[in-house]
């Protein structure tokens, strides 16, 4: 299922947007925005190719529109909002960020979700003056960042946050980033550097001299460093001041291939955000994505379109035949 967006999916509160037994794919204007509201799930949607839309009355709810601004085209934005979700889903290609946290937003947890092909990948905090992002706890927990991302895995302004579990397997420039002193507690993750000599460090402090933030509390604890990756542990060891910055008990960092096997959507389609070279049909779009440009190359746009219309082998289809056979075979009568 291919929804193109014209404008921002606004959400309300107490909603959940699950896409389990489908293949659901959100791509176009805005996209997803959560702006003032509480108790809301994503799970199981493939994001991506999101781009910048307003300057238009969009509809927030069943009996309210106004008038919107240009949205900056993240893939989830999150605007003064609080306990969120947003589990199993896929991420890329987005024009700003895969997902912003801002505008004192808090009590998020973002899990199980495959990050692939993208610049600035998560930003956690309005900006390093903004007070009341100073609150703001987020978990980070067994994700899988991937191919072809540079920076923000996340990048953090204030507040406490806690990268567990994760696997941080590229990254051009660094994975983790601060300024405006948050708290970071980085446990049980695998850091593996890219290949460039610059870029071994996976943290970094943006725009702010050493004096300002050696005082700041990160700390790695648990974490696998592979090819040369480092991390800059800053701050008090002391266990108080990660308390905020704590919401999960981290498992052994060598478990990590496990813990992040099945992270991005489930199901039908895989993780990869792969819709292939479509035609138009239900939802009216074009041939392509629409973007207009005919030589694109994205990787995970090669493919034939992902899903259940995928032909079965003969040699699988022969399988379910005999084991539908043998089924049938043992079966008391009474159940026949």
């Amino acid at each position: 299922m291919l929804i193109r967006l014209k404008q921002e999916l606004i959400f309300n509160s107490y909603k959940t947007l699950d896409g389990r037994g489908a293949n659901v794919h959100i791509v176009g204007g805005g996209c997803i925005t959560l702006q003032y509201i509480s108790n809301v799930i994503i799970h199981n949607i493939h994001i991506h190719h999101c781009v910048q839309s307003g300057e238009a009355n969009v509809r927030s709810s069943p009996t309210h529109y106004g008038w919107r601004t240009e949205s900056d085209g993240d893939g989830i934005s999150i605007f003064g909002s609080k306990e969120i979700w947003i589990d199993h889903c896929s991420l890329s290609h987005c024009k700003d960020g895969l997902i912003d946290a801002v505008m004192g937003s808090t009590g998020i947890t973002i899990s199980n979700n495959f990050f692939s092909h993208h610049n600035e990948v998560m930003l956690l905090g309005h900006s390093d003056d903004y007070e009341p992002d100073s609150g703001m706890q987020v978990t980070i927990a067994f994700n899988h960042f991937g191919e072809k991302l540079v920076q923000r895995m996340p990048r953090c302004r204030r507040g406490y946050i806690h990268v567990v579990n994760n696997d941080f397997t590229q990254w051009e420039m660094y994975a983790i980033g601060g300024s405006g002193n948050p708290t970071i507690n980085s446990q049980g993750n695998r850091y593996i550097a890219p290949s460039n000599p610059n870029a071994k460090e996976v943290t970094k402090r943006v725009e702010t001299a050493e004096g300002h933030w050696q005082n700041w509390n990160w700390r790695s604890e648990g974490d696998i460093m592979v090819n040369g990756a480092f991390f800059v542990a800053s701050g008090e060891g002391v266990e108080v001041k990660y308390e905020k910055a704590y919401s999960v008990e981290p498992k052994s960092a060598v478990l990590i291939e496990q813990l992040t096997l099945h992270s991005g959507v489930l199901g039908v389609g895989g993780r990869d955000n792969n819709l292939g070279k479509w035609s138009s049909g239900a939802n009216g779009g074009g041939t392509g994505y629409g973007s207009g440009d005919e030589n694109d190359d994205d990787d995970d746009y090669s493919d034939e379109m992902s899903g259940s219309n995928m032909a079965l082998s003969p040699t699988f289809s022969l399988f379910i035949a005999m084991a539908s056979f043998l089924l049938l075979y043992l079966m008391p009568p009474s159940m026949l």
